[in-house]
């Protein structure tokens, strides 16, 4: 049977170079906190538990952390790495299988790589722990780790207490552990915090154990999976990562994007086979779009279902609770939330449509919008397959629209329109011979005898 498996999360430090009153690790990547990018990855794996240790701000973790069906864990004081594992011992007091030790703010370490550790963990030389590794192009104040090549380790040290020639090893410590359970909370009690910083550090149970003849071993990962995020700027630098490993797994999934550089996806973004993205497309979350669909420039979709053939943009907005039908068109300047456009149905021009309901193949003109809000309450637009909307028509609602039916162009529809009826709702149109040059005439002769 497999061995059971927990996870705890360290995301107890202050992130004062983010200089936010957000907590770091829930600052957003691909529209994702970045803790939700790792415990994505940690759910993967159907942990027994999950334990994520914060400081302050734990107000704004938790209801994330619970999302992911786990609890929250304070450090208050802080004094160290080693110190903030301790919190969950309380939590996994009846656990008795292997530990993850991850990092709330290192958020893009896989589930595969986790699997590796774990695996490592139960191989047959059963290691005390398990170090990831990675080898950075800039090591700068990274812990170094000195292991045989077989991944036994020699010895771990912080930056801080490393020698010049330990901390020209190019091998560093990133953080993440695997330990068993029944090792874990005996070796923390024992570190001390004679060092530095004065403070209780994770690593020291590798050397603890080596100390009882139990050695440890190092596994590696890639520098890009483990790197930290501890500023805006690397806030972005992690986004561009993101962002240009998600552009090129979706060319590489039959999708064509025309300038990748310029077009952003979120965690969840869905597309189908042989859609075609032009310049300037923003993904927000919860976009999934169906085959041979064509996104046109400079348009911003979030929430919305956009199915096979359809063609949205340039200059659209798709908010929400958009549905996009097969073959349907939203053109330039066109707004929709919170509703669905019926297959090949059109809303070419200059449009809002919100909470509506467009049947398939109707026609919606220039200007259209539906009038969903009264200040107070929202309500519903329904407009019947194969209808025709003439422009700058408002539609009031609640009105309903029947099938096949035409809307005059200008008028303000307050009541239900028959089925293939014709509804004109505007003013009489009055005609004054000659009017206009005689008033350009009055005016200019004002204009003339009035003084400078």
């Amino acid at each position: 049977m497999t061995t059971p498996v927990a996870a705890i999360i360290l995301a107890a430090g202050k992130g004062t170079r983010m200089k936010s009153d957000l907590h770091k690790v829930m600052h957003p990547i691909a529209g994702r906190p970045m803790l939700g990018h790792l415990l994505a990855s940690v759910a993967e794996l159907e942990p027994a538990k999950t334990v994520v240790v914060v400081g302050d701000k734990a107000e704004q973790v938790q209801p994330l952390v619970a999302a992911f069906g786990g609890v929250v864990a304070i450090q208050d004081p802080q004094h160290g790495t080693a110190h903030a594992v301790q919190q969950a011992q309380h939590a996994l007091a009846n656990f008795a299988g292997n530990v993850l030790i991850l990092y709330g703010d290192v958020p893009f370490v896989g589930a595969q790589t986790m699997r590796r550790m774990l695996d490592r963990l139960e191989a047959g030389d059963r290691p005390a722990a398990v170090v990831l590794a990675f080898r950075p192009d800039d090591p700068a104040q990274y812990g170094r780790i000195v292991a045989a090549e077989d991944g036994t380790i020699a010895k771990m040290v912080e930056y801080k207490d490393a020698s010049d020639a330990e901390r020209a090893i190019g091998l560093c410590n990133s953080g993440l552990m695997a330990v068993r359970a029944a090792d874990l909370w005996p070796l923390l009690a024992r570190v001390g915090n004679d060092n530095a910083a004065g403070e209780y550090y994770l690593p020291d149970i590798v050397m603890i154990a080596a100390a009882d003849g139990r050695a440890s071993a190092a596994i590696e990962a890639d520098a890009a999976e483990v790197t930290g995020i501890n500023s805006r700027a690397e806030l972005a630098a992690a986004e561009a990562a993101w962002q240009a490993r998600r552009r090129a797994d979706a060319m590489a999934d039959g999708v064509s994007l025309i300038a990748p550089e310029t077009v952003w996806f979120s965690f969840d973004t869905k597309l189908g086979r042989d859609v075609l993205v032009e310049p300037n497309v923003f993904f927000g979350p919860g976009v999934s779009v169906g085959d041979q669909v064509r996104i046109r420039a400079f348009s911003h979709i979030e929430g919305a279902t956009i199915g096979a053939g359809a063609e949205i943009g340039p200059y659209a907005r798709l908010r929400p609770g958009a549905s996009i039908g097969a073959a349907a068109k939203v053109g330039n300047f066109v707004e929709i939330k919170k509703a669905v456009l019926g297959a090949g149905a059109k809303a070419n021009h200059l449009s809002y449509i919100g909470d509506a309901d467009v049947g398939a193949g109707a026609n919606i003109g220039a200007g259209t919008i539906t009038c969903n809000y009264d200040g107070f309450f929202k309500y519903r637009t329904e407009i019947g397959a194969g209808a025709f909307i003439g422009s700058n028509s408002a539609l009031v609602a609640p009105v309903r629209i029947g099938p096949g039916a035409i809307v005059a162009a200008g008028s303000v529809v307050t009541a239900d329109v028959t089925e293939h009826a014709l509804a004109i709702a505007r003013g009489k149109q009055v005609e004054k011979p000659g009017f206009a040059l005689k008033f350009r005439e009055i005016m200019a002769a004002r204009k003339k005898s009035k003084p400078n």
